[in-house]
C-alpha cells in the first residue's frame, strides 16, 4: 500500500503544472484574423443547416445505361476537328438514309458523311471510304464527317486552322482577293492563290474552289485561306503514286509549268519532269516560249527516269511522224536541192532542207578550193543549193556539198541513116603542087 504524503505531493505537483499552463495561455494574445472569423461563422452556418439531418434516410442514385451522347459528353465543342486527324481515316458505309452516307470507324464510333459528296454516286454498304473528322454533333451523338480532300459546311463554329472549305471569288483586292466561305468574308493571299507565281489575279474573279484554313478569329470576323497549301498537299500525295508507277517508255498526260531557253518543265502528277528543247519538235526549235505556255496540257513520252536524283527526261517529238522515215526516197544522192544555212561550226556548216531535216557540207566541200574559215562562204540564213552526197536514215544524217558536181560527157549522136542522099566528092584533075613539080617521075627511071 503506497504512503499517503506520496499521493499528496503528485496531485500538488498536477495542479501546479495545470496552473502553468493556465497562466501561459492568458499571456498569449487573442487570434482575431479575418480569416479565422470568416472560417468559424462558415462552420457554424454549416451545422445549423445539418441539424436534424440523417445521412441514413439519403437515397442513392443508381447508374442508367448510357447512350451515345453520353460517351461523347465530354469533348468540348470544336474540340474534334481535322486539323487535330493526323491523317485521313477509312471507315466502312453502314447505311445511306436521306442526304447522309452513315459511317462506321470502329471502336464504337460512327459519323456521316453529306450524300452531295458523293459525285461520282452514293456508295453501297459495305464499302470502305476514307474520312476526315470535322466535328462532333452533340445532338446527333454522332461524329461529322468529310471525304478526304472535301470541302465542308462552314460557319463560324467550326471555322478553324486546317480545315478545308468551298470559297468563291468575289473581288479583287490589294493584296490578293476577297473571297465568300458560306457567307463569310474571307481573305486569299495573292501568294497562296496557286503553286505558280500568279501575275494577274483577276482571272480568278468568280471562280470556285476548296481552300484550307489558315487562320480564323471569330471574335474579330478575321478569315484567312489558303489555296496554295491546299494543292501542294494533293500534288505531294500524287507524287508517290506517280514515282511508284513511273515507267520509261510511258506516255502521260501533263501540264507545264514553267518554260526555259533549255526546255520545259512537265508535271505529269505530281512529278516534274524535263522537256528539253531538243525533244519538242523535229524542227529545230529557237524559242520554246512560242510553243508552250504555263498551264498548258500536253502529252508526252517518258524517256530517261533518274530515281536516286528524281529527275525524269520527258519527249515530245517521238510521239510525231519523223520526216527520217522516208528521207532516202526523197533524196538520193547526187541530186541538187535548195537549203537553208541554219548553223556554222568549225568543220562545216548545218543546212535544213526541210523541217526536221538537216544535213552537214564539210569544210572541205564548200568549195573546189581550200577554205580556211566557214563564214568566209556561207552564213546563217543563207538560201543555198546544195548537192547530196550521201544519205544514211538510220543515223539521221545528210552529207551535202557546195562543190560543183562532175560534167557529164556529152553523148554522141545516134546514126539513124541519111535522110538525103550522099553527094560523091568529084576527083580533081589537076595534080597538086609541090615534091616533084610538074614532072611525071617515072619510078624505074633513076635519079641524078
Amino acid at each position: 500500500m503506497a504512503d499517503p504524503s506520496f499521493r499528496r505531493i503528485d496531485e500538488e505537483k498536477v495542479i501546479d503544472a495545470a496552473l502553468d499552463a493556465a497562466m501561459k495561455a492568458a499571456e498569449r494574445p487573442v487570434d482575431t484574423s479575418l480569416k479565422r472569423q470568416w472560417d468559424e461563422q462558415l462552420e457554424a452556418e454549416l451545422e445549423a443547416s445539418l441539424q436534424g439531418f440523417d445521412p441514413l434516410s439519403l437515397e442513392i442514385a443508381r447508374p442508367g445505361p448510357r447512350t451515345r451522347a453520353d460517351d461523347r459528353a465530354h469533348v468540348p465543342k470544336g474540340a474534334v476537328g481535322q486539323e487535330e486527324t493526323r491523317g485521313p481515316r477509312q471507315g466502312k458505309v453502314i447505311r445511306v438514309r436521306g442526304d447522309q452516307v452513315f459511317v462506321d470507324l470502329g471502336g464504337k464510333s460512327e459519323g456521316m458523311v453529306p450524300a452531295s459528296q458523293f459525285d461520282e454516286g452514293l456508295p453501297e454498304p459495305g464499302a470502305l471510304i476514307d474520312v476526315v473528322v470535322d466535328r462532333f454533333d452533340p445532338a446527333e451523338g454522332l461524329l461529322r464527317l468529310s471525304r478526304k480532300g472535301a470541302a465542308v459546311e462552314a460557319s463560324w463554329e467550326n471555322l478553324r486552322k486546317g480545315l478545308i472549305v468551298d470559297a468563291r471569288v468575289s473581288k479583287v483586292i490589294k493584296g490578293g482577293l476577297e473571297v465568300q466561305v458560306n457567307g463569310i468574308r474571307g481573305f486569299l493571299p495573292i501568294g497562296q492563290i496557286d503553286i505558280n507565281r500568279v501575275e494577274d489575279a483577276a482571272v480568278y474573279l468568280n471562280e470556285r474552289f476548296p481552300v484550307l484554313v489558315t487562320e480564323a478569329n471569330p471574335r474579330e470576323k478575321n478569315l484567312v485561306v489558303s489555296r496554295r497549301e491546299l494543292l501542294e498537299r494533293i500534288r505531294a500525295e500524287l507524287r508517290e503514286k506517280t514515282w511508284g508507277a513511273l515507267e520509261e517508255g510511258q506516255e502521260r498526260e501533263g501540264t507545264v509549268r514553267s518554260v526555259k531557253s533549255f526546255g520545259a518543265f512537265i508535271d505529269i502528277g505530281g512529278v516534274d519532269g524535263l522537256l528539253p528543247v531538243g525533244e519538242m519538235s523535229w524542227a529545230r526549235v529557237d524559242d520554246p516560249a512560242k510553243l508552250f505556255k504555263p498551264g498548258q496540257a500536253v502529252r508526252v513520252k517518258v524517256l530517261r527516269i533518274d530515281r536516286e536524283k528524281e529527275k525524269v527526261t520527258l519527249g515530245l517529238k517521238q510521239l510525231l511522224a519523223s520526216p527520217w522515215d522516208d528521207v532516202e526516197d526523197k533524196y538520193a544522192a547526187g541530186t541538187t536541192v535548195p537549203g537553208k544555212v541554219t548553223k556554222l561550226m568549225e568543220f562545216g556548216a548545218f543546212v535544213e532542207l526541210e523541217p526536221g531535216i538537216e544535213g552537214l557540207i564539210h569544210i572541205s566541200e564548200l568549195g573546189p578550193k581550200r577554205v580556211f574559215r566557214v563564214k568566209d562562204v556561207v552564213e546563217p540564213g543563207q538560201e543555198v543549193q546544195v548537192r547530196i552526197l550521201k544519205v544514211d536514215g538510220d543515223a539521221e544524217k545528210i552529207s551535202l556539198s557546195l562543190k560543183p558536181g562532175p560534167v557529164a560527157p556529152t553523148p554522141e549522136p545516134e546514126d539513124e541513116g541519111p535522110d538525103e542522099p550522099t553527094v560523091p566528092k568529084p576527083q580533081r584533075k589537076v595534080p597538086l603542087k609541090g615534091g616533084l613539080g610538074d614532072r611525071d617521075p617515072d619510078p624505074l627511071k633513076p635519079r641524078k
